[in-house]
């Protein structure tokens, strides 16, 4: 189905589905232009990026952005089985690999239209779709537990980091009064130094090229906003610009043992640059601050990293389409200075314990990909006849 309308009554935009599973996500914006019209047991089809598996069986008329295929089932398919067919991984693959363009890839009406799905009796298909809904459910309740899990883990590692930072070791350390609001009490022999004091005055605190251009494959490699992580800081990770675009820029040159620091994008994101990295150039999207010999390069990394210095930058960050961390606000922000040996130590001692953390959300990851593995697997099981749900059933009634 093709309608074509300008309604805006119950308008459903690509975000507004869940990968997966199909399910209805409120969003606050709404899709720009003419939709398509859809009617109650429509199943929309995702034809933008098909990889994202976005299918969605609606319960009510309304109106969906054009990237998306409106699919009307005729007397003898049951809507939602259909949709649980058009949510089988492997349906999925062979539309994906039907799709054209590079940047925007899509599938074609002619050939989503033209794939032939398998057809059991009415009954049948009601008793499937029946089956996946209770097997699912069960599955999506235990990727939640393991989902909160990470979230949990993710809050008590930023805890740990935070305490260590801005309250040291020692719980009996005397404290004093920072005169800080959202810094609270330090230890006393501690100071509070704007960061722009820890870095080499050789080589202030900047951010670099505004226009990198397109990916020149052979050209000075450039790190952008969102290479900023502990597995995309590597060369073959990097986008690489032009020597002419690059060479204004020299400034900005990156060194092995600097800290970069996402100032637009993925806010707060900081890590040290290894030296396969020498050399390198960064976007404006990242700040780079060289730490000054003096300092602890790692107790550096950690301290940006704490609730307290991401939670000052962000209440200074600038934009409401792009937000991002002003460079002379990056300069100025204060930043807990214990002695050098002790920053050493704290640093080890976060070093230690947030490695804990990382393998347990590492490990609560990977049970939720096995989780998602095995949903997709019962999905494809079901849709192809290789389970009776019929005998199922019958158990479960016994």
């Amino acid at each position: 189905m093709t309608e074509k309308t300008d309604r805006r009554a119950n308008p459903v935009a690509l975000e507004n589905i869940e990968s997966w599973t199909g399910r209805f996500i409120i969003t606050e914006t709404e899709f720009q232009g003419d939709g398509v019209a859809f009617n109650a047991g429509d199943i929309l089809f995702g034809k933008l990026r098909p990889y994202l598996a976005k299918v969605y069986q609606a319960d009510s008329p309304g109106e969906a952005v054009g990237d998306f295929l409106v699919l009307r089932p005729n007397a003898s398919i049951v809507s939602h089985f259909s949709q649980y067919q058009m949510l089988n991984r492997d349906f999925i693959d062979i539309v994906d690999g039907s799709t054209f363009g590079s940047k925007m890839p899509r599938a074609s009406w002619e050939f989503v239209g033209g794939l032939k799905l398998s057809l059991p009796p009415l009954d049948e298909q009601t008793a499937i779709a029946g089956f996946l809904d209770r097997e699912t459910a069960k599955i999506d309740a235990l990727v939640a537990e393991q989902q909160r899990l990470v979230e949990l883990l993710k809050e008590k590692r930023q805890a740990v980091i935070s305490h260590a930072v801005t309250k040291g070791l020692n719980p009996a350390a005397p404290m004093k009064p920072s005169g800080i609001a959202w810094l609270g009490d330090i230890p006393s022999h501690w100071a509070v130094k704007p960061l722009q004091f820890l870095t080499d005055p050789k080589r202030q605190i900047m951010y670099g090229i505004v226009l990198p251009g397109p990916d020149v494959g052979d050209g000075i490699p450039v790190l952008k906003g969102g290479n900023v992580k502990p597995s995309r800081m590597n060369l073959d990770s990097m986008a690489r610009t032009t020597p002419e675009i690059e060479a204004p820029y020299a400034r900005a040159r990156l060194k092995t043992g600097d800290l970069v620091y996402a100032i637009r994008g993925t806010i707060g994101d900081c890590e040290i640059v290894p030296a396969e990295m020498e050399g390198s150039n960064i976007t404006q999207d990242v700040a780079r601050v060289a730490i000054h010999g003096d300092n602890c390069l790692r107790w550096a990394r950690w301290a940006l990293l704490s609730s307290a210095v991401r939670e000052e930058l962000a209440c200074g960050s600038l934009g409401a389409a792009v937000r991002g961390v002003n460079i002379y606000d990056l300069k100025k922000v204060l930043i807990p200075t214990p002695p050098v040996e002790e920053q050493k130590q704290i640093s080890f001692y976060l070093d230690a314990e947030t490695a804990k953390f990382d393998v347990l959300t590492a490990e609560a990851q990977r049970a939720i990909e096995l989780l998602q593995e095995r949903r997709s697997a019962l999905i494809s099981a079901a849709v192809t006849g290789k389970i009776d749900v019929r005998n199922i059933k019958v158990k479960e009634t016994a």
